[in-house]
């Protein structure tokens, strides 16, 4: 419930209040198992990284492609099925981050997860025998973030376009 409710409205929209209510449990109940709203929203982000970064994007991208650099375009291909969803609603990580900002914790916990989300990349850029992965992983990382937002302001085909020019970036950094 609030993780549906922090993906579609945001962190600052949702109050406890609506949370405790919305949960059905006594507000002592909910105060024993997180503290204050930011240790729900971590938890938030935790089972985000786990059910979308991990179970997700990694996961199918691997199973849609037989080598490391198909698993990388296999990224974008993931990515279009999830531009093109009825409940497609952005990256929470991305939408934490802008909206927290980089100094709050939740902003820093959102900087985190999407360090992992680059660290994955760069595993398969070694994989492929990339040069230079951290560069690699940071450049490809910005076409993925670059194709959420441009899907969240309505192009449906940002994926396509980020896979695009994600073959330029492989070609460049072949050894």
């Amino acid at each position: 419930m609030a993780y549906e409710l922090f993906s579609r409205r945001g962190i600052r929209d949702v109050g406890v209040n609506e949370l405790i209510e919305r949960s059905g449990v006594a507000k002592a109940t909910f105060y024993r198992h997180f503290p204050s709203k930011d240790s729900l929203v971590l938890a938030f982000l935790e089972q985000r990284d786990k059910q979308w970064t991990e179970d997700s994007i990694i996961s199918k991208a691997r199973s849609r492609g037989r080598t490391p650099i198909e698993q990388l375009l296999a990224i974008f291909d993931v990515f279009g099925d999830w531009f093109q969803q009825d409940d497609f609603e952005g990256s929470a990580f991305i939408n934490v981050l802008l909206e927290m900002g980089p100094s709050h914790p939740l902003g820093q916990a959102s900087i985190d997860y999407l360090a992992k989300v680059r660290g994955h990349v760069r595993g398969l850029a070694e994989e492929a025998g990339l040069v230079r992965p951290e560069e690699f992983s940071r450049s490809w990382h910005i076409l993925m973030k670059g194709s959420i937002i441009s899907a969240t302001e309505g192009d449906l085909q940002a994926a396509e376009r980020a896979q695009q020019m994600a073959r330029w970036l492989i070609e460049h950094h072949r050894a």
